[in-house]
């Protein structure tokens, strides 16, 4: 029997204090009376790759390509800054926080993992159709009821600093998705 996940890789806020901002400006956000479903606590991360359903095969893949990361880069910081909204302020459906000091380095993971994936042959991943663009997601917008109020909220943290956090581990986690909402499980690490 071929075992297979939905899964992806990601990169996990490891400061307490910057993932404590991070959650606060969270509620804020859902105290505005938008109609948005936040994402959980647990559940704040940046996606360094989406990867879909998965068979075990692929997964074996997936592990020996983050366990070559490290030969590629040590451990590093992200400075967490900003909030934002894909497509547009205007016309939000996902709510995030930006990175910008070590979103290159991200970008270099990304863009290794991608080529690896390719050099591996690994077909049934996901093909992203989007530009990498390091963030993680604090919510995700259902209807545009009192959207203003996102606007303003906006206005005073576009700029807004989190904080700073180390890079250390990247994880492969699997995305179990329930009425409720997903629950992400940690099924393979590396250090780096």
């Amino acid at each position: 029997m071929v075992m297979s996940m939905r899964a992806f890789i990601a990169v996990e806020i490891e400061d307490k204090d910057t993932l404590i901002n991070i959650i606060r400006i969270r509620d804020a956000l859902v105290n505005l009376g938008l109609d948005i479903k936040p994402v959980e606590d647990e559940n704040l991360h940046i996606t360094m790759r989406f990867l879909g359903e998965i068979s075990s095969h692929t997964i074996e893949g997936i592990k020996k390509i983050l366990s070559s990361i490290p030969s590629i880069i040590k451990s590093f910081s992200i400075t967490v800054k900003g909030i934002g909204a894909f497509p547009s302020i205007s016309r939000p459906r996902v709510i995030w926080v930006g990175i910008v000091d070590g979103a290159d380095k991200l970008t270099l993971i990304r863009n290794y993992i991608d080529r690896e994936i390719a050099r591996m042959k690994l077909n049934e991943v996901h093909r992203d159709q989007h530009d990498f663009s390091p963030h993680i997601t604090l919510a995700r917008i259902k209807s545009f009821k009192n959207i203003e109020k996102f606007k303003e909220f906006y206005n005073g943290y576009q700029d807004y600093l989190f904080g700073t956090s180390p890079v250390s581990l990247i994880k492969l986690k699997q995305s179990i998705l329930t009425p409720q909402g997903p629950i992400y499980k940690d099924i393979y690490y590396i250090r780096i």
